[in-house]
């Protein structure tokens, strides 16, 4: 069974094409009744237990998360035991009555509409688990007659926004939801559009152990469609039994939810990650992040070199976008590095100082400056990964489809193509030199990891026109003018002047370049935008015909004066 491609409610996409009720309608019934079930909802279930050894043999002594050992509480959460039994072993009647026992409801068979969807799970070979968490979001309906409809429009939709969501190579949706997601109460992974839309879903970010630490593991929880690749000693059911003593209900979990390298469907993996991937982000954008920095189900370490390791979570590309707005530190144990002593700021080594000051240090940010920043510190398997895993943190309104095999310059043109107008202006002025592959105007993705970044910032834009493939220069103050003394490098800033003819006379301004990137003596056309704070950073370049402009370098001035001589222009960036 598929979890995430099957319906969940019957063949019965020709009786609700048939139908011709006003969809608006239906759709405010439907929604009216889903909020009706969430009233029905019993205040308080049975308690239940889950422990180690119930769900996977261990006793739970034998575990050293504490969090990991047991969940005991008053939510509807099934052990593993009766998620995996197939619901034909039950028979209608006697599925149902585990339906209600797990719902505390008393529903019969004296429903048309129930039976028949009952019936519907066991001649398609579905597990209890699945069917349980395909029925969570309507079961306490008074109306089964509307569940087949609904089930059906909630797929239909989410797939019809999936459709709209990439246009060529574009994903025109950026804010797009997870295909997926890990029910923890049913221990199952289902389409998105299963979950209750005003429940909040828990993202979990994790390290990637090496490979030879890893094993792949085919398990019920995703329906056996594909190899799920985790550390050696983790297992799927404990960080359940974690993630529910931590009081989530939903989960996101990237080996889980994502499709995964030898999976029965290998052919839809590329199809599905040119969507999936980019938008990842989006999960775990505005959200408090569950992280297992010592590996998915581990608990947490730390020795002497695990910081600097290429695996270490905080060096991998792809958890850059994952930091969240706030973090829980999965995996703690009584005696884990989060429980050492801090006195006046230090900690009892040095390798705890920098362990808590890494994660004092890491946050969520937006500006470019800070992601360009972070990102050259870390490392990905795949050179192309490091560019899809800013998509979602330089906000923009369409990101770029994912691709495995194409060039790091193709993906990074694609990106800043993307990018809000205001992010690419900061491009123009981050880089002291002029782009080395494809425009002047920014850097290319070798210099944007290897140049060093300038601290400036401007209130700028540089629009680009999608019919004709041009960026511009929206509004810029320009001047043209002589630049002297900046043409030697030297240790240090250099400083020198920039000497502009006016209608009064010679005047010369104090410039300087905090860079070693040398600037020949010739006359230049020098471009500021509304500076955040001084030294105001200014480009300098070439104005060349047909309004265009070439970047050379970049500058910085404290003279005010000279910002006030400047004429408002628009160029064509080459």
């Amino acid at each position: 069974m598929n979890n995430c491609d099957d319906d969940g409610d019957g063949n019965w996409d020709v009786v609700c094409n048939e139908e011709n009720e006003d969809e608006e309608s239906w759709d405010e019934y439907i929604w009216r009744k889903e909020i009706e079930c969430a009233t029905r909802k019993p205040a308080e279930y049975p308690e239940v237990t889950i422990s180690s050894f119930t769900e996977t043999g261990r006793e739970e002594s034998s575990i050293v998360v504490p969090k990991q050992r047991a969940y005991t509480g008053r939510k509807p959460v099934i052990p593993s035991s009766l998620a995996d039994t197939p619901c034909a072993t039950f028979g209608v009647q006697r599925l149902l009555d585990q339906l209600n026992a797990t719902f505390g409801t008393s529903y019969g068979l004296d429903d048309p509409f129930l039976a028949s969807l009952l019936e519907h799970y066991i001649s398609n070979d579905y597990d209890f688990g699945l069917a349980y968490s395909y029925l969570r979001r309507i079961w306490y309906t008074d109306d089964w007659s509307v569940v087949k409809k609904a089930l059906w429009r909630w797929r239909n939709e989410d797939q019809k926004k999936r459709r709209k969501a990439l246009v060529g190579s574009r994903i025109v949706n950026p804010e797009l939801p997870p295909r997926c997601v890990w029910d923890l109460y049913s221990n199952r992974v289902v389409p998105y559009w299963m979950m209750d839309a005003r429940l909040w879903l828990q993202p979990i970010s994790h390290a990637w152990v090496d490979k030879k630490d890893r094993t792949a593991v085919w398990t019920p929880i995703n329906g056996y469609e594909w190899p799920v690749p985790i550390p050696k000693d983790a297992d799927l059911d404990l960080i359940r039994i974690e993630m529910l003593n931590l009081r989530e209900e939903y989960a996101w979990l990237d080996v889980l939810c994502l499709r995964q390298e030898g999976g029965r469907r290998e052919d839809l993996r590329a199809e599905e990650w040119r969507l999936d991937v980019p938008t990842i982000g989006e999960v775990y954008r505005s959200s408090t992040v569950v992280c297992y920095l010592s590996g998915l189900g581990r608990p947490l370490t730390l020795n002497e070199g695990d910081l600097e390791s290429d695996r270490s979570w905080f060096r991998r590309a792809w958890t850059l976008q994952e930091v969240g707005f706030g973090r829980e530190i999965a995996g703690d144990t009584p005696d884990g590095p989060l429980h050492a002593e801090c006195k006046d700021g230090e900690y009892a080594t040095e390798l705890l100082t920098r362990f808590h000051k890494k994660l004092q240090d890491t946050y969520y940010s937006t500006l470019l400056y800070d992601v360009l920043a972070e990102m050259r510190t870390r490392v990905s398997t795949n050179p192309v990964d490091k560019i899809a895993g800013l998509a979602s943190l330089v906000l923009s309104n369409w990101i770029p489809a994912y691709s495995e095999s194409v060039s790091v310059e193709h993906a990074w043109s694609a990106l800043v193509d993307s990018m809000y107008a205001r992010h690419r202006a900061q491009l123009f002025i981050l880089y002291a030199e002029p782009g080395d592959a494809g425009p002047k105007w920014r850097p290319s993705w070798r210099q944007a990891m290897t140049k060093p970044l300038l601290p400036h910032w401007i209130d700028g834009y540089v629009e680009r026109d999608e019919t004709g493939g041009v960026d511009s220069c929206y509004m810029p103050q320009c001047v043209e003018g002589f630049v002297r003394g900046l043409a030697v490098v030297e240790e240090g800033d250099r400083h020198g002047e920039f000497i502009v003819e006016c209608n009064d006379g010679i005047k010369r301004f104090k410039i300087a370049a905090a860079h070693t990137y040398p600037i020949p003596e010739d006359i230049y056309t020098l471009i500021h935008f509304l500076p955040y704070e001084s030294p105001h950073g200014c480009i300098i370049g070439r104005s060349l015909p047909e309004g265009r402009f070439e970047k050379v370098s970049v500058v910085e001035t404290w003279d005010k004066d000279l910002l006030d001589i400047t004429e408002i222009h628009q160029y064509i960036l080459i």
